[in-house]
């Protein structure tokens, strides 16, 4: 039963998570010398034209669903015409504002990519002008909670890129010009805790079905912590290292790569009936791959100045947190059945093909579909 649950959900979830998900607002905020800037806002424009909010997981549970996929039907042309009609709505009381006023905003581009695959969620990127006030030392983002959650990037010139994670209508109001953040770190730790867990449940499939491939050899305790220790320790190595430049890998090649690792370990699973010494080292190997994968999240949102090993860490425990929630309900659902004779030929095996089948459609997916 539980091997044919994991089935459906595998079968109908790529195209859920691809399609309905609503992801952050990433917003690049370009300051130069003279207090002038431009902002970029990358985003989903359909949902913010259909009103679909934080409040909404999945799209098609939203009451505006039928308009959201017309839109997503519309040439560039078109979908760019309604995004200037609506841009009042998203500028009128903000993002920036100064002492309680809004920075007035120039549109400069929108760039609205080719209608393409409907079943994937397509991101508009829209470009700002504007300056402060020559007297203004601090500048506020208010980012409406009807938009959901948005990522915050400053550039300055000469200096590294500083970001911050703001939750679904929260707002700070005095932030130094050109600098991102002055959060608490118990904001900040917080902040990227969720993210990270986030980043597992429920928008991870590639990496639960790969902590699921882990857990069904050998789902007694001591082996399965081996693993998952293994497994945390690689990717913790290489998401620090990632997000300090000192390792860059094109996520071109790591993500076919993350593919593959789901299809080894289910393989495995399928053709042996114990837990061979080696296995701890291959997914060490793997989590190496994964925790690259983790940095291009990290990298996309940016980290706060002053509080970036705080940020890394949190993320990472909210990554850790999510996987051993995944741990815990699978072994909940199945800790009647470890010892059956059964178990194996029953559960493992079609669990762990159904698995592999998902991970060879990534693999085929990234390279070459």
């Amino acid at each position: 039963m539980f091997a044919r649950l994991v089935l459906t959900l595998i079968i109908f979830w790529p195209a859920l998570a691809a399609a309905h998900e609503i992801r952050p607002t990433i917003a690049t905020l370009s300051f130069d010398e003279q207090r002038a800037f431009t902002l970029m806002l990358d985003t989903n424009a359909e949902a913010l034209l259909a009103d679909i909010g934080p409040g909404h997981e999945d799209t098609n549970e939203a009451p505006n669903a039928d308009y959201y996929n017309t839109l997503r039907d519309l040439r560039p042309a078109e979908l760019e015409e309604r995004i200037r009609a609506f841009l009042p709505n998203l500028t009128g009381d903000g993002p920036l504002v100064v002492d309680g006023a809004a920075v007035p905003l120039k549109i400069l581009s929108i760039e609205v990519p080719p209608v393409g695959n409907v079943e994937q969620a397509r991101d508009t990127v829209m470009t700002f002008t504007g300056s402060l006030p020559a007297n203004a030392s601090t500048f506020g983002w208010v980012f409406s909670r009807l938009y959901g959650m948005s990522v915050l990037r400053v550039e300055r010139p000469g200096e590294e890129v500083e970001g911050q994670l703001f939750a679904a209508g929260q707002t700070e109001a005095a932030l130094p010009v050109g600098i991102a953040s002055n959060h608490a770190w118990w904001q900040t730790a917080w902040d990227y805790v969720y993210s990270g867990f986030d980043h597992i449940i429920p928008k991870g499939l590639d990496h639960i079905l790969f902590v699921l491939g882990i857990f069904f050899l050998a789902p007694r305790l001591k082996p399965l912590l081996w693993q998952v220790t293994a497994f945390t320790f690689a990717h913790t190595i290489t998401l620090a290292l990632g997000l300090y430049g000192i390792i860059n890998l094109s996520p071109a090649i790591v993500e076919p790569i993350i593919a593959l690792s789901i299809v080894y370990v289910a393989v495995e699973n399928i053709v042996t009936k114990e837990l061979h010494p080696w296995r701890p080292a291959v997914v060490f190997i793997f989590g190496l791959l994964h925790g690259l994968g983790f940095a291009g999240v990290l990298a996309e949102f940016g980290l706060p100045e002053g509080q970036i090993a705080l940020a890394l860490v949190s993320f990472n425990i909210g990554v850790e947190l999510g996987q051993l929630t995944v741990i815990a309900i699978a072994a909940a659902l199945l800790f009647w059945a470890f010892n059956k004779p059964w178990y194996r030929k029953a559960i493992a095996i079609p669990a762990s093909v159904a698995i592999g089948l998902m991970g060879a459609y990534w693999f085929l997916e990234r390279t070459v579909l």
